[in-house]
């Protein structure tokens, strides 16, 4: 089993549009083959919502990008059928086999992710959330293999137009579904804080937030002067010097980087790979 190739697929939704979180997802797929040398692994990206690449059955592990714009503009298309065909042969799998797939859900997916499974409402903010922001982890979060290993709060590369709020509950005692983290600062003072993190099963998790962001690769992104009048007209001034001063002081986000999508890429190879301890 140990010499059986680990398929893994990312899952790209940006939709063509120019971003950093593709080459830092792949960034860890490197450092994971580095560090499990002995482990045979391989990676394949699908264009799903740009060319409706359909990622299908055939992985062991699937990361799921983030992207642009709203949740709901794929309803009706077929790039947005095959996804939730993708993710209900997934978690059918997991119910009858003992070889899991893994599935990490970043930004858009997790709104898409929140659909899906239902566990709370995916609706637009009152203001766009932009920046490096704290989180709150919450009881489960603080007990949560990989979440445990985070300072509370925590810090993460948050750029939203939507939210996922109102857990259902109920709904998430069916799933065996847990709330890892929630957001400190309300988008509006009649909205509740939305969730930030959620934890499907051991095999399927997901953030709001971008756990693979890279703070030089942002600090090179963001000042460049087109970036700059882009963010300053969208989120205003303040907000984007927020983001360069926590940027030039990238001790909290790096920690994140370090923890969550690692964590789960350890987890589910050492799992798949069957090895009893680190490689």
């Amino acid at each position: 089993m140990a010499n059986q190739k680990i398929k893994i697929a990312i899952i790209d939704l940006y939709n063509g549009e120019e971003n950093q979180g593709m080459r830092c997802i792949q960034d860890h797929l490197y450092e994971m083959d580095t560090i499990y040398e002995r482990v045979p692994m391989e990676y394949k990206i699908y264009d799903s919502r740009l060319k409706e690449e359909d990622a299908g059955l055939d992985h062991d592990i699937y990361i799921s990008s983030g992207g642009p714009g709203s949740p709901f503009e794929g309803v009706g298309q077929k790039w947005e059928d095959d996804y939730f065909r993708l993710l209900d042969g997934i978690y059918n799998h997991n119910q009858r086999s003992d070889r899991k797939k893994y599935v990490f859900f970043i930004c858009h997916s997790f709104q898409m992710m929140a659909r899906f499974f239902g566990f709370g409402e995916v609706m637009k903010r009152e203001k766009k959330s932009f920046g490096i922001i704290p989180f709150n982890l919450t009881e489960d979060g603080k007990n949560d293999p990989i979440f445990s290993h985070l300072t509370n709060p925590f810090y993460g590369a948050d750029f939203r137009g939507w939210q996922v709020i109102h857990p259902d509950y109920k709904k998430l005692i069916e799933l065996g579904g847990k709330i890892l983290a929630m957001e400190r600062e309300l988008a509006a003072v009649y909205v509740e804080p939305a969730m930030m993190a959620v934890r499907i099963s051991d095999e399927i998790m997901g953030t709001q937030f971008h756990p693979e962001a890279d703070p030089p690769s942002m600090y090179y992104h963001f000042r460049q002067p087109e970036r700059k009048v882009q963010v300053v007209e969208q989120y205003g001034e303040k907000a984007y010097y927020d983001m360069i001063l926590q940027l030039e002081n990238p001790v909290n986000i790096y920690n994140t980087k370090k923890t969550v999508l690692p964590g789960f890429l350890r987890n589910a190879i050492e799992n798949l790979a069957e090895l009893k301890e680190v490689v």
